[in-house]
């Protein structure tokens, strides 16, 4: 349930958060609800497994913490909340941006992985926050919910987007919070792009083609991704206060933690699209993601994060 975000791709130039998935939205990642992977958010290479996605996730939050900062404090609040849910939580982006912003605050984190509810239950004792946080596994596509209080505030970060049914988890959503209480749902537009137009040399355009394979893949497990929010959180009961699309663009120079995000996605990817790209692609992903060449992504000054960051703001009125 990682909803990078990693959402994925999550996310002024916000990527995430989220929200995805808050990842990658994309979702790693967060680049960002139940946590059904897909290759174009935090790839599907099982040489690294989920110790692959966990990384993505975290780079995906540090990469993104700015924004993600900026996004939460966009949101339309009537007072700080005191009861918060992050649904989808994944390794805690969202989780501890929120708890950094609200001091007063507890956060309830749901994700259906075991592994980053350890990984984010490990970060809160390491930040000396444990107990303001409560880590609750579910699937919030089944059937009944465990008790989840009633939040002020729900946050779901590129969340959203994986789950089969989400016209019913708008309106349990809905029945959940607190009277006037906000849901903010946040998405990456896809998993980040990295590399300039023109790279690798002699192969323009890779980028693109490798993400494009795994967004046709993508396209029957996932038909929200990408999807307008508004209308459906009207639908649920919401009554939507504000929209808003960030751009994120952050050059590798200013972020050393870029490079090492970039090699993570990069390396997934190609795990969902070694059996689809031409060879003579692979072969130039494969230099991309060699240690040892001089094309290594690690060693280029000309990486630069984009994706683009939208967040719903909606109210139980």
């Amino acid at each position: 349930m990682t909803q990078a975000h990693p959402h994925t791709p999550h996310h002024e130039a916000p990527h995430h958060e989220a929200p995805h998935h808050e990842a990658p939205h994309h979702e790693a990642p967060h680049h960002d609800g139940p946590h059904r992977e897909a290759p174009h958010e935090h790839g599907h290479d099982q040489r690294h497994g989920s110790a692959g996605r966990t990384e993505i996730l975290d780079l995906e939050a540090e990469v993104l913490a700015e924004h993600t900062a900026s996004v939460i404090a966009w949101l339309p609040l009537r007072t700080d909340p005191r009861q918060i849910m992050d649904l989808g939580c994944g390794t805690g982006a969202g989780t501890f941006a929120l708890l950094d912003r609200f001091p007063d605050a507890h956060v309830t984190a749901v994700d259906t992985s075991a592994e980053h509810l350890q990984r984010l239950r490990t970060k809160a004792c390491a930040r000396g926050v444990e107990e303001r946080v409560r880590t609750v596994q579910a699937d919030l596509d089944a059937a009944g919910w465990p008790d989840l209080g009633s939040p002020d505030l729900v946050w779901a970060s590129a969340s959203m987007h994986h789950m089969a049914r989400p016209d019913r988890v708008l309106r349990a959503v809905h029945d959940l919070l607190a009277p006037g209480g906000l849901f903010a749902v946040v998405e990456l537009a896809g998993f980040p792009r990295f590399l300039p137009p023109g790279a690798p040399a002699g192969r323009a355009g890779l980028e693109e083609r490798a993400h494009a394979v795994t967004d046709r893949m993508q396209a029957e497990h996932m038909p929200h991704r990408g999807a307008d929010w508004g209308p459906m959180l009207t639908d649920a009961g919401f009554t939507v206060e504000g929209e808003r699309t960030l751009t994120v663009n952050i050059e590798g120079s200013r972020n050393e933690a870029i490079g090492r995000y970039a090699l993570g996605g990069l390396r997934r990817l190609r795990g969902a699209v070694a059996g689809t790209l031409s060879p003579e692609d692979l072969t130039a992903l494969d230099r991309l993601l060699d240690t040892e060449s001089p094309e290594n992504v690690l060693r280029r000054d000309d990486l630069t994060m984009r994706t683009e960051r939208t967040v719903w703001a909606a109210r139980r009125t």
